[in-house]
């Protein structure tokens, strides 16, 4: 099984914004969000990471068919520093899940982008909570700070953050 993290190109755009509404779907779970009177979630961000620095789109794909995506950029909850870069979305299909490949993915992004980090997790989200722990101790080992109760994130719950840096 061979993975890859490519740089999402602007004519693939829509790609993944199809993407996006399998993750939205997914996170609806958590978020108890409803799509539009087009029966689509959107995500209004999506043209911001072509026009922006500070925002890094890439696929995840597993022997070259879409696995999933990673969404990065330069707005963060916590920190507000301009220097750290917060995962902002990161989404793995269902049927890659389970197998090591977001790891894999969560590691190679880290790899690309060195520095200050910051990302949350949703508290309802238990899958997310215990990976993203796992990612981060086996990246820094303890080297991270924990924030709870962090506000303005989700729509309906307070979320956990994570800050950390990777050298």
């Amino acid at each position: 099984m061979q993975i890859k993290i490519v740089p999402v190109l602007e004519e693939e755009k829509t790609i993944l914004a199809r993407l996006i509404e399998l993750y939205e779907y997914d996170f609806s779970e958590f978020e108890n969000s409803d799509v539009n009177a087009l029966g689509l979630y959107g995500y209004s961000y999506l043209d911001y990471y072509w026009t922006e620095k500070g925002r890094f789109p890439y696929f995840i794909k597993v022997d070259d068919k879409l696995a999933g995506f990673v969404m990065v950029c330069d707005y963060c909850y916590v920190s507000k520093d301009p220097d750290t870069l917060f995962m902002s979305e990161f989404f793995v299909m269902k049927k890659y899940r389970k197998l090591g490949i977001g790891k894999f993915a969560a590691r190679e992004v880290f790899n690309l982008h060195k520095g200050k980090w910051e990302m949350t997790v949703h508290p309802k989200n238990p899958a997310a909570i215990k990976f993203w722990k796992n990612v981060i101790e086996e990246k820094v080992g303890k080297n991270y700070k924990h924030h709870e109760n962090i506000c303005g994130v989700y729509d309906d719950a307070l979320a956990s953050a994570y800050t950390f840096e990777i050298k």
